[in-house]
């Protein structure tokens, strides 16, 4: 029906009804339609070796590289000119880049769908990537990522107060002389030691409640707790494949930013796409 000027209740009627059917979509996918954690798959190792190899497989049929320069490396230009300008951000440079890991999986949510989509369909364009920011699934998306962007936060916190109980609280003069101080005395030594640890612990709390659950929000109704649940569950059933996915997870982005984050760009895309098929072989499809 054609609207009019002279309608202009139906018109605050029509979006009243459509605010409220939206709040109500959101919040049937934060609940979601499960009660508890499906059943989940042993992993092994030959696992994690053929979702590398079909994460590659995706990542060279979809260039979802180039979703990556896009979004990526505008942080990236960002993080470095502070640090350029600003040598007392020098220090939580290293932190930042080791962050990543923490937001990677929240970050990888649209080649999560991509994958999903190539495997049901065949092909999938780059307007899967983003097909998800308008479906009810990111609401249940939003909240989980917001617990990893409070863990995030913590990790830098924690790093700041690291150097500042080691190397600090006072900025390094210059970039050679941080990095001889971080090489070549115990402080700097002591400040790698305890941010490696420190570091590892949150990256293993990320790693425990994100393994599965955000390819698993993009695949079914399952609800952020469901979600949650069934990534502590395959990491409970498969603690040594699960930590030797971590350890990759890590080397593969340690070896990614070390050429001016050029790595990245391969890096983020072919481990997101691989985390899918890895959520494929840990948690059987619906019925």
């Amino acid at each position: 029906m054609t609207r009019t000027i002279g309608n202009p209740l139906s018109w605050a009627a029509e979006a009243a009804f459509g605010a409220g059917r939206t709040a109500a979509e959101a919040t049937e996918a934060l609940r979601g339609h499960a009660d508890t954690p499906p059943e989940v798959r042993r992993l092994t190792n030959d696992d994690l070796r053929t979702a590398l190899r079909r994460g590659i497989e995706d990542f060279g049929a979809l260039r979802s590289d180039v979703i990556f320069l896009i979004l990526i490396y505008p942080i990236i230009g960002i993080a470095l000119a502070l640090t350029a300008f600003h040598m007392a951000r020098l220090p939580m440079l290293f932190p930042l880049a080791a962050g990543f890991t923490l937001l990677g999986p929240v970050v990888a949510t649209g080649l999560y769908e991509m994958s999903r989509q190539r495997e049901a369909t065949g092909h999938a364009g780059w307007g899967a990537a983003f097909s998800v920011i308008r479906a009810p699934v990111i609401v249940p998306v939003i909240v989980l990522g917001a617990v990893l962007m409070i863990l995030f936060l913590a990790w830098m916190f924690a790093a700041s107060v690291i150097y500042n109980a080691t190397l600090g609280p006072e900025p390094p003069t210059s970039v050679a002389g941080f990095l001889g101080d971080v090489l070549t005395t115990g402080p700097g030594w002591a400040m790698t030691v305890l941010g490696v640890g420190v570091g590892a612990v949150f990256a293993a709390m990320v790693l425990a409640l994100s393994l599965t659950a955000f390819p698993m929000l993009i695949d079914r109704r399952a609800g952020v707790t469901v979600a949650v649940l069934t990534s502590l569950k395959v990491v409970r059933e498969n603690p040594r494949v699960s930590a030797t996915w971590g350890l990759i997870v890590a080397v593969a982005m340690l070896v990614g930013t070390l050429p001016l984050f050029l790595g990245l760009v391969i890096v983020l895309p072919v481990l997101g796409h691989a985390t899918w098929h890895l959520y494929r072989a840990a948690v059987p499809a619906e019925a």
